[in-house]
């Protein structure tokens, strides 16, 4: 069946259809398109729920280590989990691949998925495989959390701080070796795949901010998505980036460094806390060695907003465009 003519899907543009056409059902403590579900499970206690897909040519390659891939999959799970505040539990994974797949590669996947997990003390406790046209790779993760530490995006408030943990612009870096005419090396493929989730740094943030979001598409996206929701304006100050010190390294203008620094696939925290909570929350995040960086901040109005040394501008999108270019 020929798909009917219209607009082409774009992500955003979707997941807002889906949020206004599902406003009516009752999902949880969450609104959709949060990073996770939240459904109550009685007291404080709410089942937190999240899933992401990994497909060939677009978040890996032929050539990519299939260890990685797994891993990479239950890492993009983890870190929703992580921005709610949450502890992981346990995971499924669906591989959809053609057929004739060697077997090891389909093993060394999961191999890399369940050695992501337990680190963190979550499993993979099942899954499915289906035959498909190209390599995709779905997980889905069951984690738990407390009702009144979700940090959800819409909490934001005019006053707050925003803040990130980590780098920003470690993601746009490792796509660097996706650009025309490169041949990406072994340890650069790897490296597109060296996704590092907050998964313990999440549950000792939680309790000192009003609003978080994982940076998964990029820091300037998590501002977009968190001033949208919080129907705030967000500011974000170019000159207080902690930026990916090799990209911080590279030659060019700071247009270009922000352009990578905000493509996307950092998978760091970034949230929005009340001034006097950053002592503590810093603190909170001392045993686990994670750098805490105030970035910006929060007023009254609307939309995402840069400051440079030339004045204030729209912060512009994320760089990470899965269906093309979006209509903003």
């Amino acid at each position: 069946m020929t798909p009917s003519a219209g607009p082409a899907l774009e992500e955003r543009a979707f997941q807002r259809w889906v949020a206004a056409r599902f406003a009516h059902i009752p999902v949880g403590r969450l609104p959709l398109g949060d990073d996770t579900a939240a459904i109550p499970l009685g007291g404080r206690r709410v089942a937190l729920l999240t899933t992401d897909a990994l497909t060939l040519g677009t978040h890996f390659l032929d050539r990519s280590p299939p260890k990685g891939i797994g891993a990479a999959a239950a890492a993009a799970s983890l870190s929703d989990v992580a921005a709610k505040g949450g502890r992981p539990v346990a995971f499924l994974l669906d591989l959809l691949l053609p057929p004739g797949t060697p077997a090891r590669w389909a093993r060394s996947v999961l191999e890399g998925a369940e050695g992501m997990l337990a680190r963190f003390g979550a499993h993979v406790v099942g899954g499915d495989t289906k035959p498909a046209r190209t390599r995709a790779v779905v997980g889905s993760l069951l984690g738990v959390g407390r009702a009144d530490r979700l940090a959800p995006r819409h909490a934001a408030r005019p006053g707050d701080l925003l803040v990130t943990t980590g780098a920003v612009g470690k993601g746009g870096f490792a796509a660097r070796a996706l650009r025309p005419g490169h041949v990406p090396s072994t340890r650069e493929l790897a490296s597109l795949l060296d996704v590092r989730p907050r998964v313990l740094e999440g549950p000792r943030l939680a309790p000192h901010v009003h609003a978080m979001a994982d940076t998964s598409d990029g820091l300037a996206e998590a501002a977009h998505l968190v001033a949208q929701a919080a129907r705030c304006r967000l500011v974000l100050e170019a000159d207080r980036l902690p930026l990916y010190p090799p990209l911080a390294r590279l030659g060019g203008s700071l247009e270009a460094k922000l352009a990578t620094g905000f493509f996307g696939g950092d998978y760091e925290l970034f949230a929005a806390l009340a001034p006097e909570r950053l002592r503590r929350a810093r603190d909170a995040l001392a045993p686990v060695g994670c750098p805490l960086t105030v970035v910006g901040h929060v007023e009254r109005g609307r939309g995402a907003w840069l400051t440079t040394s030339r004045g204030v501008r729209p912060l512009p999108h994320s760089g990470w465009a899965p269906f093309g270019p979006p209509s903003r």
